[in-house]
């Protein structure tokens, strides 16, 4: 099964840019910025990606964002998730970065977004691989730091496709960045929010009432309300599920617990990514392979993942099409016939 998966092709739409730091390139950038860290060797690093909630994440993907000043670093980082998902068979990317965690530490929003962009850029002209870039508010911030992340953004507006909402949940609901986020509407940028992953299924309401988004990253907790499911299906609004991420902060106990099967039953447009997979125990096949072997998935059901993913994915329905007949293509022909693979 996990060369079935390997030749899927994928498009991925939930993965922040600074949660693929891999423990080995952040020493490497550490010594190069002459920057000690708070961890003696890789592998003490690694045995501290376990966490009990959120928060817990949170603090240790901030310190890691501290050796992270240069523009090469931000290209070294971006340019080292784009060759890992390549060879994974990840065709287009849709990737959100915080420049918030870096302009705090005095660290110029133009070097950030400069760096990301040569490596998409790259990775566009000599990997095939098409790509979005969403620039995330930090939802512990204030609304007015917000405001002021969206100024710094506009010179950059051709370079940014939307405008997203992370870091910690629980007490910074989606009401609470209403205003620039009508602002950012304003200037063109798309919206998305993270959404019921710790947080209630209201937050998920807030998100598409008040901050009008079309995607919501997450969303586990729509099944908590059947008007909400009812809604989410009948206007189509993708979620960007992160299975792998869900078990490793604790949203559910064990990936047999994940509700993508339920969620696909119940019509809704349903979607596989990584999340912060140098933090969580892997990048897309990892995922797509640990939820179809955990939920027994069937060929139909990892083809709909596929699809969903392009459909929800911000391409032209060109080039959605495009993605989606090659999908189909290679369930149909796979020699990967019978119907449960796993």
């Amino acid at each position: 099964m996990e060369d079935f998966i390997q030749g899927i092709p994928k498009a991925e739409l939930h993965l922040h840019i600074e949660g693929s730091f891999e423990p080995e390139l952040m020493f490497e950038i550490a010594k190069r910025n002459n920057i000690t860290l708070d961890y003696d060797s890789i592998e003490s690093l690694k045995k501290a990606y376990k966490f009990n909630n959120l928060q817990e994440f949170l603090d240790i993907y901030y310190t890691g964002a501290q050796v992270l000043i240069h523009e090469q670093d931000f290209f070294d980082l971006t340019w080292a998730y784009l060759t890992k998902v390549h060879s994974q068979n990840v065709v287009h990317v849709e990737v959100f970065f915080d420049p918030q965690t870096h302009t705090d530490r005095s660290v110029a929003f133009d070097v950030v977004i400069n760096g990301i962009h040569k490596a998409l850029e790259k990775a566009k002209a000599e990997l095939g691989i098409s790509y979005k870039l969403i620039m995330s508010y930090l939802r512990h911030l204030s609304e007015e730091a917000a405001f002021e992340t969206l100024e710094s953004s506009l010179p950059f507006k051709d370079w940014i496709d939307g405008v997203g909402l992370d870091s910690s949940e629980m007490g910074n609901p989606p009401s609470k960045f209403a205003k620039v986020f009508k602002a950012s509407a304003s200037h063109g940028y798309k919206l998305v929010a993270h959404a019921g992953e710790e947080g209630p299924a209201e937050y998920i309401w807030e998100a598409l009432d008040l901050l009008k988004v079309v995607r919501i990253d997450h969303g586990n907790r729509c099944l908590d309300d059947e008007a909400l499911v009812q809604r989410i299906v009948e206007q189509k609004i993708p979620l960007t599920l992160c299975p792998l991420s869900n078990v490793e902060l604790k949203v559910i106990q064990k990936m047999e617990e994940h509700p993508v099967a339920e969620m696909l039953e119940k019509g809704i447009l349903a979607t596989i990514h990584s999340d912060d997979p140098a933090y969580f125990g892997g990048y897309m096949n990892e995922n797509y392979y640990e939820t179809a072997k955990a939920l027994n998935l069937t060929e139909d059901q990892l083809m709909q993942l596929a699809i969903n993913a392009f459909e929800a994915s911000w391409l032209s329905p060109e080039e959605k099409g495009k993605h989606i007949a090659q999908v189909k293509d290679y369930f149909h022909s796979s020699k990967y016939s019978q119907k449960q693979v796993v």
